[in-house]
């Protein structure tokens, strides 16, 4: 699983019919710290999630096992908007 912060929406007219009527987000991963990373996602959205908010990803054949995406051809999907992250150790990048 990835976290990743929505940063937009993408619009598409013409696509699979197994995608009609889902909200495709763009998202942008990031560290436990909420400081951006390198990579960036396009994901269903099977949680309601909005522009700015913090997501839990989930790619590769998971993806599709929501009730949202079965039959979808995907590779990721919002699982779950986080509300916060709690870290009981520091944890140092060696």
């Amino acid at each position: 699983m990835i976290i990743a912060k929505v940063i937009g929406t993408i619009v598409s007219t013409q696509k699979d019919p197994n995608l009609e009527g889902k909200k495709l987000l763009l998202c942008k991963e990031i560290d436990h710290y909420g400081n951006p990373l390198k990579n960036y996602h396009v994901a269903v959205d099977a949680v309601q999630a909005g522009e700015g908010s913090t997501v839990l990803l989930t790619y590769g054949s998971s993806a599709r096992m929501t009730e949202e995406t079965k039959n979808a051809p995907i590779d990721a999907v919002v699982i779950a908007i986080i509300d916060n992250i709690q870290l009981t150790n520091k944890i140092e990048n060696k």
